[in-house]
């Protein structure tokens, strides 16, 4: 699980420079692709349901991850997800600070 939140953290981070800008890879991202490349296995450059079946948070995400339903997830598809579910959790955290 915590190799999940660091991927996902480490996603997130690699956003700010998306592909567009030729500038060298983050920290960030660096990070964020060692960790994809430590779950895909079979060297692919794609993670399969059985490659994230031992991690729970992703595979409960897979098919939000998975958007081209192709029945894999991409590196960007897993980029664009943690865009996604970073903005979502913002939300939450705003909308319980307002609340209080």
């Amino acid at each position: 699980m915590q190799k999940i939140s660091i991927l996902l953290a480490a996603c997130c981070a690699c956003t700010l420079a998306l592909a567009q800008d030729p500038a060298p890879l983050t920290k960030g991202e660096i990070k964020a692709q060692r960790e994809f490349k430590m779950l895909d296995f079979n060297g692919d450059g794609k993670l399969s349901r059985s490659e994230v079946q031992l991690f729970p948070r992703l595979a409960a995400a897979f098919d939000d991850a998975d958007t081209d339903r192709d029945g894999f997830v991409s590196y960007e598809e897993v980029r664009a997800f943690a865009v996604k579910y970073r903005a979502e959790r913002d939300r939450q955290r705003a909308a319980q600070n307002t609340e209080k």
